[in-house]
Parts: C-alpha cells; sequence; structure tokens
C-alpha cells in the first residue's frame, strides 16, 4: 500500500496561506452588527457564485479559442460545460455583470435572480443556493462592498519557481477557512456542524480511504468528504476513486455541504431531502467500505425505535445517542469496512442504561480496533473533551492490504498532550502530531501507509496493543490511559541516597524564603492599615 508524497507544488501552496485570513478581517468588517449565522450565507453564497463563474470564465476561454479539441465549439452551448463537469451560468448570473452592478440599490435582487438562474439551468443545485439578498434588512452597499472584495480573490496564483496555475483551490481554501472561522463566531449552538479540520485529517490519515465508498450520516457541511478526496490526490489518486454518502437533518446545513463538495466539483449523495438520520435512514441499503463521522455529542433528544434492525449488540438508552450512532455505523458497514468518528469521552466508561453492556457486546464481537484520546480545546463548539474510536469488521490478515492479524486485540494512543495552543482557548494538532498518530496506528496494523517502514513498538505514557481479556479484566473500559500507563523518566544519574537529602534542603530552602515574603506582606498591609 505504498502511499505516494504530495508534490512539491501542493507543499509549496500550502505554505503560502495568509490572504484568506486578511480577506476575513475585510468581510467581518462589512458585517457591522449582523448575526454572524445570518452573514455566513451571505458571504458563502457569494463565493460559490465567484467559484462557479471563474470556472465558467476559464473554459469559455478556452472554447472561444477554438484549438484542439474545441475546435469549432459554442461557447455558449451549456452542454460544453456539462461535458468536464462545469456549472452552466447565464449570462445574467456571471461575476463580471454582478460586480458592474454592485454599487446599484437593486443589486441585492440581481444576486438573487442570479441564484434563480443558475439553479434553473443546473438541476443539481435545485433548492441548495440562498436567495433572500434582497431582503431590507441586508445593507446593499455592504453588499456590494463585499462583492467587490470577494473579486479580489486572484483567478491565478504563484508560487516561487512555479507557473501559473488556476486558483480553484484557493476559492476552495477561502470557502473552508471562512467556514471555519464562521463556526467560531457562532459558538456553541451554530458550530455543532463544523468539525475543526485537525481531527478530521486525522480520522482520514489513520482510515486511509483511498477507494471505495465513503458514508457520513451526520456530515454537516461535508468536511470529511473534502478531506478524504484531498487524502485520495495528495497519494496518487484521483478525484472519483471514491463514492460519497451522506445524510444531514439540518436543511440550511445540508445546502452548505452540497456547495462545500460543488466548489471543488465532488459529486455525493445526500439522498433527496435533509433528514433525521435515525428517523429515516436515506441509504437503508449502503454497505460502506469507510464511515467517517461526528455525530452530535451525548444527544438526548433523539428518536428511538426499540425493535430497529440497526441495534445488534443492545437496545441504547433514550437518554443519549452515542451507542445509537455507533450501531448504526456498524449496521453500514461492508464486511472487511472500517468506521473512524468522533465521541465525547464519556463513551469510553459509561455504565448507565445499558451503555456499558452494549460497549461489552462490541468489544467481544472484536470490533473495536483503535481508540485515540484527543487533547481538549480542539472544538469551537464545545469544551467536552473527545475522542476517537475505530472500529473493523476484520481483523484478519489481508496481505493483499497488507494487514496483519490483529484478532482479539485493540490498540490505545493517549495523545492528550499533543497539540498546540493558537489563542487562548483554541488548540490545533500539528502535522507532526498528526503523523505521529496515524504513523503508529500503520505500524500497528502492518499496512505501512508511508513509503518508510516502521516496526510498532509499545511506548510507555502513548500507545500500547492490548488484548480483549486486558480490555475484560478493566471492566470494557476503553480509556487510553487505563492501558499505556506512565511515561518512563529518563535516570539522571544521581544516587538516591545524595538525591534525597538535596531535595529535601531545597525544599527547607523555599518554605524560609516563603515565611519571608509572608512576613514582609504582613508588614506592608498593616502599613497600608490592613494589618492583622
Amino acid at each position: 500500500m505504498a502511499r505516494k508524497k504530495a508534490s512539491k507544488k501542493s507543499a509549496k501552496q500550502a505554505a503560502n496561506l495568509g490572504f484568506e485570513a486578511k480577506l476575513w478581517l475585510a468581510a467581518d468588517k462589512l458585517r457591522s452588527n449582523m448575526d454572524a449565522a445570518e452573514y455566513k450565507h451571505v458571504v458563502l453564497g457569494l463565493i460559490f457564485l465567484k467559484y462557479i463563474s471563474d470556472a465558467f470564465n476559464d473554459h469559455h476561454q478556452k472554447l472561444v479559442a477554438g484549438k484542439g479539441d474545441y475546435e469549432g465549439a459554442d461557447p455558449e452551448d451549456p452542454d460544453e460545460y456539462k461535458a468536464v463537469n462545469v456549472f452552466w451560468v447565464p449570462a445574467e448570473a456571471r461575476w463580471s455583470h454582478l460586480q458592474a452592478s454592485a454599487k446599484q440599490k437593486t443589486i441585492g435582487k440581481l444576486v438573487d435572480d442570479a441564484m434563480i438562474a443558475i439553479e434553473r439551468e443546473n438541476p443539481r443545485l435545485k433548492g441548495v443556493l440562498p436567495k433572500d439578498y434582497a431582503r431590507p434588512a441586508l445593507d446593499k452597499t455592504r453588499l456590494g462592498e463585499l462583492i467587490d472584495l470577494i473579486a479580489t480573490i486572484e483567478l491565478t496564483a504563484k508560487s516561487e519557481g512555479e507557473t501559473t496555475h488556476r486558483s480553484v483551490d484557493l476559492l476552495g481554501r477561502v470557502y473552508e477557512y471562512f467556514l471555519t472561522r464562521f463556526a467560531s463566531a457562532e459558538g456553541k449552538n451554530g458550530g455543532q456542524f463544523y468539525t475543526p479540520s485537525c481531527v478530521v485529517r486525522c480520522l482520514v490519515e489513520m482510515l486511509a480511504p483511498y477507494k471505495g465508498r465513503i458514508y457520513d450520516p451526520a456530515c454537516g457541511s461535508g468536511g470529511m468528504f473534502v478531506q478524504s478526496e484531498k487524502f485520495v490526490e495528495s497519494h496518487g489518486g484521483k478525484l472519483g476513486d471514491i463514492s460519497i454518502y451522506g445524510q444531514e437533518s439540518n436543511s440550511t446545513t445540508r445546502r452548505l455541504a452540497i456547495m462545500n463538495l460543488a466548489i471543488r466539483g465532488i459529486e455525493a449523495d445526500f439522498g433527496k431531502e435533509h433528514a433525521d438520520t435515525f428517523r429515516h435512514d436515506l441509504h437503508p441499503d449502503l454497505r460502506a467500505d469507510y464511515v467517517l463521522a461526528n455525530p452530535p455529542f451525548n444527544d438526548s433528544d433523539w428518536a428511538r425505535k426499540d425493535d430497529d434492525v440497526r441495534w445488534s449488540y443492545g437496545v441504547p438508552p433514550k437518554g443519549n445517542a452515542n451507542f445509537a450512532w455507533v450501531q448504526h455505523f456498524i449496521h453500514h458497514l461492508a464486511p472487511t469496512g472500517m468506521a473512524g468518528f468522533v465521541l465525547a469521552n464519556g463513551s469510553m466508561s459509561s455504565n448507565p442504561s445499558g451503555e456499558g453492556d452494549i460497549r461489552k457486546a462490541i468489544i467481544e464481537a472484536d470490533l473495536v480496533d483503535c481508540m485515540v484520546a484527543l487533547p481538549g480545546q480542539l472544538f469551537y463548539s464545545t469544551q467536552i473533551p473527545v475522542c476517537l474510536w475505530f472500529l473493523t469488521k476484520s481483523k484478519k490478515a489481508d496481505k493483499k492490504r497488507g494487514f496483519r492479524d490483529r484478532a482479539k486485540q485493540a490498540l490505545f494512543i493517549d495523545a492528550r498532550k499533543l497539540g498546540t495552543l493558537i489563542d487562548r482557548v483554541h488548540r490545533e494538532l500539528t502535522d507532526a502530531d498528526l503523523d505521529k498518530i496515524s504513523a503508529t496506528y500503520h505500524a500497528w496494523r502492518g499496512d505501512q501507509p508511508s513509503a518508510k517502514t516502521v516496526a510498532y513498538e509499545d511506548i510507555p505514557g502513548y500507545c500500547r496493543s492490548a488484548t480483549t481479556a486486558e480490555i475484560a479484566a478493566h471492566g470494557y473500559v476503553l480509556t487510553p490511559g487505563r492501558y499505556v500507563g506512565a511515561e518512563e523518566v529518563e535516570d539522571d544519574g544521581e544516587p538516591f541516597e545524595e538525591k534525597m537529602p538535596r531535595l529535601v534542603a531545597e525544599l527547607h530552602a523555599q518554605f524560609a524564603e516563603s515565611a519571608k515574603l509572608e512576613k514582609a506582606i504582613k508588614a506592608n498591609l498593616k502599613g497600608l492599615g490592613y494589618g492583622w
């Protein structure tokens, strides 16, 4: 399972970020008093419009030039665009037309008309695009300024020593960055749909979904799918090597997901409508090769049907949907399928209302492959500590896929000490952190997606491979800290009979210094009339 390195071009391009932050600051200034949840759709809708218009113009120029395969082609024939997976953009919806009218009082209606025209000409986008730019509450002067601002996203970008290339990725990057910032701005209520990019990358790097069917039944804005496609492409695969299936209960968020994937030319089956996964499973017959998900944490407001076919390991409690999600994922796995998902830490050890019995049954069925405890402060929407679960339907050795036999074993990784604070309240897993976690897992499995072969070994305080019997001895608790033990401390070579007297002397000196400071503080307070 050789893993191809990402190209130097993409590595350099990733290093040349920063303009997204400047663009965000400018766009945020134009928000004024508008609520972030409302402003999000104004901005992201315009970015989407800019993207498809740019892609249209790029292909339009090729057709006008009429060279090679495009000789004699009609630049105004919609089929010429649909044949290369480019959205047909009618004249009234093209960015140049909207930007030329940005200062007019009717700009809101013009944008709405553009969205309607695009949906009319592209059935795949029907009912997806925002169409309320003409509403009186939206300041049209600021809307025009926002259009001018988004127009500054260059059509081409140059990296040092590289040729000019189209900036489809630039617009995609802006879109993704804005989704992140809006998740932060909206707080707990609005951010529940957004999974931090580093957490998604961790799931994707560990599952390594090169080919097959990928499913996310709580897909939010589609970040899992975007990262999966990025993974495939950066490791030598191509767009289309994976088939995507998703479901989302929130109609607005579902539209964001469709736009998020469309902006990158990714097609997905989201079902015919938004729907609650437990009430109405839109993909009942799907058996996926990979399940990637971040379902709502500890959801107490969910619909349970006691005789549901999905409850193979026990009926989940009405007050918490965690193990309803886990069993839903298992139900939809193919015979050799793998699942990676985020859950609250409580899922690893909770026993009330039958949760412990369900977890025990899943462990005894040998479905648990790996558990990862993550550091805190990764999410914009919650401070609840979270973990990653990895399940598999088959732990048998597979020479074709490179898997070693791990029957009746599970890997535990304690990654709580990893991550870097990016501000006072948010932490991110770095590239080095992600490489460390995924390399540990792949070394344990034996599939080695990297070119460098690494032998797995237990590391005290970080990772350990445990048997099902050991897990049973711990009461079927899956918390990594129970298994990895304490980190080894390097011996400094100082004999104990010398170290102990030295430490005691240091402690006495610190006590004496503390007493002096206490006496001085009391004297100062007495001088101010606050003595006792």
